[in-house]
């Protein structure tokens, strides 16, 4: 089975995951199907437009002074795709931007010039500053291992090296803990136009003694961090070793005032392309309250979980966190991380919003695609004012496992939480058939989550898997499910297990293959639509407690 390692090249993603398209297909055409299922979802279920209204407590860590209120998302918010193109359509506008900032450079410059010294040893941190002095620079990093303790880029900055493994950064054992070491001058005021390209950023966490955790909170503490930056680019980086992410796009500071709430100073106009990071502390690429990025050909892997207590470590590849709006991930790639890919948000926070996944490959995470907003499961919590909209195209999900960065975390698929408008057109699920899932479900639909379509959903080799496919019911169910061209073949006893109150699921196409299987559709109530159902091998081909409301 397939393997990703540390150093596996990202740019060959597109081409790996090509092979889990349907023949005949491409993914332009899946992606447009995708946003129009999510388009016309929208319009059925508009939500009442009613003001978020703010929270009495102050932030943790900083005044109201950075919280401001954003529109209830909705079709407003959702970003059209490009014509004939993947890219959202303010790509064209990111593009003209960069050419902006080609025109501002008026010098070009050298660090050795300035005294830096790429021998592993000699603080550099002087030289870089004054290579980088006040913008409009090009700075070039020769071949060799710079020690900085801390670098920060102000407003038309071109940062080059000569590519990752030549051109390496290293924070100094002097650093802090709380050290970022490559961010921008001013998240406050902010700042803009920005490119990284081509270096290698090692964060040392090795310096830190054993069993310290290795971040100071809020956006801190991470290889590369853009906060409260309006266009910016990051472009071949490799980021090792982070205390807390590996890459982070943030607002100025992380606020958590509640549902309905986001930071001010938001980052926007982002594009992170061709970069790979691993033993992060926390998450390999993160956004936070920010809006308008993009994130494609990058491959995140193998977390340390540092930033957590040991056995609690929620250290995903990609975490669309905390407010983010707008999001764009492109033919990337994750393995041995908590989660492949994470869209979420924490309970006293708005969660991300109107992302789109185009092409994703999970190799070996615990959870590789799992979609949550935190406090908003139970029956007894609050509906999420924001946890809307998700389209996603070619998922493919391999052998996710038991990990030790959470260690009583259970292997999914995919799990889908308190969401609502969620459509994924193709998702690959490949277990391990010797591999002991405890009876679990390969794929979750719970606590909450709504208006969720999957089409064209393919599941093999989940033997020791409760059901492939789980709906929860009970007092917190899952509710208005589309399953759509569903092909399970030699997976898990029950291919599609349906909880109770769960009233309104329509299965169509399904095809299901097992010698020993119990049911191929299992459900405790009359709640299920049901068309061109065949099954091979089952004890049952369709069990229900009750008389199904439409069979045929």
């Amino acid at each position: 089975m397939l393997r990703l390692s540390k150093n596996h090249d990202p740019k060959k993603n597109e081409q790996l995951l090509s092979k889990w398209l349907p023949k005949g297909r491409t993914m332009n055409s899946l992606a447009l199907e995708a946003e129009q299922v999510l388009t016309e979802t929208i319009r059925q279920n508009e939500r009442k437009k009613t003001a978020a209204s703010l929270t009495n407590r102050l932030s943790y860590f900083f005044p109201r002074l950075f919280l401001t209120k954003s529109k209830a998302p909705g079709s407003a918010n959702l970003s059209a795709l490009k014509e004939g193109t993947l890219y959202p359509d303010w790509k064209d506008q990111l593009d003209a931007e960069y050419n902006v900032l080609n025109q501002a450079i008026n010098k070009h410059v050298n660090v050795l010039d300035y005294g830096a010294v790429g021998d592993g040893i000699t603080d550099c941190t002087k030289a870089f500053t004054e290579a980088i002095g006040h913008g409009r620079r090009m700075v070039f990093i020769p071949e060799g291992m710079y020690v900085v303790k801390g670098i920060r880029l102000p407003s038309f900055t071109c940062f080059v090296g000569e590519g990752m493994g030549k051109s390496i950064i290293k924070l100094s054992e002097q650093a802090g803990v709380s050290s970022t070491l490559l961010t921008n001058t001013n998240p406050i005021r902010g700042n803009h136009h920005i490119l990284v390209q081509g270096i290698t950023l090692d964060w040392n966490a090795s310096r830190l003694p054993d069993g310290q955790k290795t971040s100071a909170g809020n956006n801190r503490s991470s290889c590369l961090t853009y906060a409260h930056v309006t266009y910016g680019w990051v472009k071949d980086v490799e980021a090792l070793n982070a205390g807390l992410h590996a890459f982070d796009l943030s607002s100025s500071f992380y606020t958590y005032l509640g549902d309905g709430t986001w930071s001010r100073g938001p980052s926007k106009y982002i594009w992170i392309d061709r970069v790979r990071g691993h033993g992060f502390g926390d998450d390999g690429v993160t956004t936070h309250h920010s809006s308008h990025l993009l994130i494609t050909n990058s491959h995140m892997c193998f977390p340390s979980g540092r930033a957590h207590q040991e056995g609690f470590s929620n250290s995903n590849g990609f975490e669309i966190d905390d407010g983010s709006n707008d999001v764009w991930l492109i033919h990337n790639s994750s393995s041995n991380c908590f989660g492949g890919v994470e869209i979420k948000a924490h309970a006293t926070a708005s969660a991300a919003s109107n992302v789109h996944v185009y092409g994703h490959l999970s190799v070996h995470d615990n959870r590789s695609f799992n979609f949550r907003h935190i406090g908003h499961h139970l029956h007894t919590d609050p509906d999420s004012q924001s946890a809307f909209n998700i389209s996603a195209v070619n998922l493919v999900a391999i052998e996710p496992v038991y990990t030790d960065l959470y260690k009583e975390s259970s292997p999914r698929c995919l799990v889908v939480s308190a969401y609502q408008n969620v459509v994924i057109n193709q998702l690959t699920m490949i277990g391990d058939p010797d591999y002991d899932y405890q009876g679990q479900p390969a794929a979750a639909l719970q606590y909450k989550s709504r208006f969720i379509t999957l089409r064209h959903v393919s599941s093999s080799h989940f033997k020791t898997a409760g059901a492939d496919i789980k709906i929860f019911g009970g007092n917190q169910p899952a509710d208005n499910i589309q399953l759509e061209g569903l092909n399970f073949t030699d997976s898990a006893p029950i291919a599609i297990d349906i909880g109770s109150n769960v009233k309104n699921i329509a299965i169509s196409s399904c095809i299901a293959n097992r010698l020993d299987g119990i049911a191929a559709i299992r459900a405790t109530e009359q709640s299920a639509h049901l068309s061109n159902i065949k099954t091979t091998g089952y004890q049952t081909s369709i069990k229900f407690a009750g008389k199904p409301n439409h069979l045929s």
